[in-house]
């Protein structure tokens, strides 16, 4: 494409392409993205202050939106990708910490039952953190984020047969050492 087609483009020129609802799209997508932080980290007050700053990146650069490249929710979950690697690149975290979770088990009425669940998310969060980096952030993606193999694939660039594949051999490896 030439420059001058180029600087004709409203992104090029800082023009956002359309208008974005801002307060629909963080309405729905706000629970998704705290949820993908959540499963990738494991701490609470970290997935807040992660989503907190993949949205206001996403405010920041709202001009460089391109609606004919991506829906706008990839565009999000694409800086939220990013904002976690930085994360984790920053603070060499590798494993996954999912006590914060433990407050989900405590809900029940049965303290034996609250006892077993914390247990097991200990036992995920190991299992979890044992995973090497792109299969624990498509299993962020699938179920933290609630993603579509479709969707993590255009996140990705890998194709959604080998999403689905790749998720399924991760599921069955976590199934046979649970």
């Amino acid at each position: 494409m030439s420059r001058e087609k180029i600087a004709m483009m409203p992104w090029a020129r800082g023009e956002a392409a359309e208008p974005v609802d801002w307060e629909a799209v963080y309405r729905a997508e706000m629970p998704h993205i705290y949820n993908f932080f959540r499963y990738r980290l494991g701490d609470r007050d970290l997935a807040e202050d992660l989503t907190a700053l993949t949205f206001e990146k996403a405010w920041r650069y709202r001009r460089r939106y391109r609606h004919d490249l991506a829906k706008y929710s990839t565009w999000l979950y694409s800086i939220a990708r990013n904002v976690a690697t930085d994360h984790l690149r920053k603070h060499q975290q590798a494993a996954l910490d999912l006590d914060a979770l433990a407050t989900v088990a405590d809900s029940g009425p049965d303290p034996t039952e609250a006892a077993q669940r914390r247990d097991d998310l200990r036992r995920l969060t190991a299992l979890l953190g044992a995973l090497p980096p792109r299969d624990a952030e498509l299993i962020a993606l699938k179920y933290g984020a609630g993603l579509t193999n479709r969707a993590i694939a255009q996140l990705t660039g890998l194709s959604e047969s080998n999403v689905g594949t790749i998720l399924h051999r991760v599921v069955q490896k976590l199934r046979e050492v649970w």
